[in-house]
């Protein structure tokens, strides 16, 4: 660039004023959704507020926000479901923004669960328009906010904060920040187990970084910070991890003994394989193991496509263990869809296709994906729902 084309070329505005379209089009996305599981939970009889706030985990983190660890419960078959397994930055901002306002520690779930909700639409949003340009960047945001289980983004659950955390985190190494990487892979630890897949993000690229590796962003930083970048990240999780482990006396064994207690392990894939195989047992039921074999490896095929399209090796890494501890664990199979929300970058090929469409095509394609989503989080809320 000539001296007189840096004088002529405008700034780049910040990236949330360029989000700011993308942001806008996904409340609206989010603000349907809502309003359609309001009217469908009203037909019922029963409370979409109820539904967002006071079941399932979320009852958990209000717990641990009200009175501490130390709560489980023994079911029948001789389980042990401890709070211990909730890990704690939700219910820390939840216990803060309690003594700060008039709100139950539900309600607190909610309001940071929507805040939340919306910086990691603006960090799916700067990681985009990072590798992909602006287009591509609202493309993701509306695909993300759009997912048929896109509800749990507006429930008093941590998906939505760990997403922002782990979404901010990539995107700061994209851009060299790696002090900043490091400190909210940190956070994203304290806030779900897969916090794993953001140190391992941190760590492979700031090892690639020293080797020299021309794929990794931010290798010109000063070798200190990639190095306080890289021991920083694994603090949150680490520190958890290890206080549990006293805890129960079971040292770093203990939060693994908890998981137990959960039916919750790693096993390769292998309960959920018998899981889908099972399916099979009567044709109802085939059906439902055809749809899982065909998202299964749709998931697959835009990881590989990602890796083809030469994303960057952080997204990679980190989209990579976010679906491996999904997908190959042998927790409550409900629960995967869930547990998927994170792995926003597998969406990247698709927010690229979206955005070559024609401006009436990508109208048409978003408002379907819209009804769609929104209709199936009330229907899918109001029934069995993340459990």
């Amino acid at each position: 660039m000539t001296d007189l084309e840096a004088r002529v070329t405008p700034p780049r505005a910040p990236v949330l004023r360029r989000a700011a379209p993308a942001l806008l089009g996904y409340a609206v996305v989010r603000a349907l959704g809502l309003v359609v599981l309001a009217v469908w939970s009203a037909a019922r009889g029963k409370s979409a507020h109820t539904l967002l706030t006071a079941r399932w985990d979320a009852l958990w983190y209000t717990r641990v926000a009200e009175l501490g660890y130390g709560y489980q419960v023994r079911l029948p078959n001789g389980d042990v479901h401890s709070n211990l397994a909730f890990f704690p930055l939700l219910p820390w901002l939840e216990r803060l923004l309690h003594a700060l306002m008039p709100l139950s520690y539900a309600d607190a779930g909610l309001v940071i669960s929507l805040l939340a909700s919306l910086a990691a639409a603006c960090g799916i949003f700067a990681v985009a328009d990072r590798v992909y340009g602006p287009r591509a960047g609202a493309c993701a945001v509306l695909l993300w906010a759009a997912l048929p289980v896109g509800i749990v983004q507006s429930m008093a659950y941590s998906e939505s904060l760990f997403t922002a955390l782990a979404a901010w985190s990539l995107y700061a190494l994209l851009t060299g920040r790696w002090v900043s990487a490091g400190a909210l892979a940190a956070l994203a630890g304290l806030t779900r187990p897969v916090g794993a897949a953001v140190v391992a993000a941190v760590w492979v690229a700031g090892v690639l970084s020293f080797r020299g590796d021309r794929g990794a962003h931010g290798a010109q930083a000063p070798a200190r910070r990639r190095a306080l970048g890289m021991l920083l990240a694994p603090l949150g999780a680490a520190g958890y991890v290890l206080w549990v482990g006293h805890r129960t006396g079971r040292g770093p064994l203990g939060y693994l003994d908890v998981q137990a207690g959960w039916r919750n392990g790693f096993d390769g894939g292998y309960a959920f394989a018998r899981f889908v195989a099972d399916k099979f047992t009567s044709f109802p039921s085939a059906l439902a193991g055809v749809g899982l074999i065909v998202g299964v490896a749709l998931l697959l095929w835009l990881y590989v496509t990602g890796v083809r399209q030469r994303q960057p090796v952080e997204l990679l890494v980190y989209t990579g263990v976010v679906l491996a501890l999904a997908l190959c664990a042998s927790s409550y199979f409900g629960s995967k869809p869930r547990l998927l929300l994170p792995a926003f970058p597998v969406l990247l090929p698709l927010a690229r296709a979206l955005a070559r469409l024609h401006t009436s095509r990508f109208v048409l394609v978003t408002a379907g994906l819209t009804a769609v989503s929104a209709v199936y989080g009330a229907f899918w809320l109001n029934g069995s729902g993340p459990p």
